[in-house]
């Protein structure tokens, strides 16, 4: 097999197969999760005859474009860094690989930012021309997180902020026209939980990002600290939303992020007792799995 067939693999450049692999699905519990527990929150507050389901349905949209846009953007800088090359550790990168030419890689960025951007214009008649400035700020901050940020350490910030304090308190505000103490720490609860799929990619990265430069917060911490990060992030998430549930006289069902902490316990020994190599994709499939639950969880709590 020659070098060009070999960077290709069985899968034939351009096709459907490899923009699947381009969106990288495992990501998308990340995107998710924040608009459920959003919408939850909303439902419990407005009941079901009140709730907006077309904003709501918009805000999922919106959630979902913009994460594979991120992933696109991420595929495509990385691969003009060289950051992804056949020694990747982690699931392989469609440019890296061959999979999707850069230039079709290019407009599919530009594409899926306007398909984003289409579906989130009309949530400003549901919450005001504020709705613009943050969709602004997503795209901005969608582009500097791959081609800056990530390499200053700030990567963990921008997920509690735009997979965790933005999409739970703007999906809860386009329907309520408010915000509570009570829904803040529920979304920064979900910025805490989705960060743990970012951890576990730096964790997994710790030898390749420092030969790069890349100072993400694993790299700064050390990898040992790293793996604590993680198990505290996951426990620390539940443990926000089971306060707001004791507040709120949620009794029994308010503990169910419980179920959440054990399937994070339980992959947090697998990740150390793997500790290094290809073996941790393992635990980024376990973790996209164990925040999914976590979101579904905490809309359970919430609603029953």
């Amino acid at each position: 097999m020659n070098d060009k067939a070999f960077s290709r693999g069985s899968i034939r450049r351009n096709s459907p197969v490899a923009w699947l692999m381009a969106a990288r699905p495992k990501t998308l519990a990340g995107a998710s999760v924040p608009v459920i527990v959003g919408v939850a929150l909303a439902l419990d507050t407005l009941g079901v005859d009140e709730l907006l389901v077309v904003p709501a349905v918009l805000c999922f949209l919106f959630a979902f474009i913009m994460q594979i846009a991120a992933n696109f953007i991420n595929d495509y800088f990385d691969y003009l860094n060289g950051n992804d090359g056949r020694d990747r550790l982690g699931p392989r990168r469609a440019c890296a690989m061959g999979w999707v030419t850069p230039g079709a890689m290019k407009k599919a960025i530009g594409i899926t930012i306007v398909v984003a951007c289409l579906c989130g214009m009309p949530l400003v008649l549901y919450g005001g021309m504020e709705m613009v400035l943050v969709g602004v700020l997503c795209v901005v901050f969608c582009f500097l997180y791959t081609t800056h940020l990530s390499y200053m350490g700030l990567g963990d910030v921008l997920v509690l902020i735009f997979f965790g304090i933005v999409p739970v308190t703007m999906t809860y505000y386009i329907q309520t026209h408010s915000i509570s103490f009570g829904v803040f720490m529920c979304s920064v609860a979900c910025g805490l939980v989705v960060d743990t799929l970012l951890v576990i990619n730096n964790y997994r990265d710790f030898e390749n990002d420092r030969k790069v430069g890349k100072n993400t917060l694993i790299t700064r911490i050390g990898i040992a600290a790293g793996g604590y990060f993680y198990l505290v992030s996951g426990i620390l998430a539940a443990a926000v939303v089971i306060l707001v549930n004791m507040f709120n006289d949620k009794n029994i069902i308010g503990w169910l992020p419980l179920i959440y902490v054990m399937l994070h316990f339980v992959t947090y020994t697998r990740m150390i007792r793997i500790k290094k190599g290809r073996g941790l994709n393992v635990i980024l499939g376990e973790t996209s799995r164990n925040i999914f639950i976590f979101g579904l969880l905490v809309a359970a709590g919430v609603l029953i």
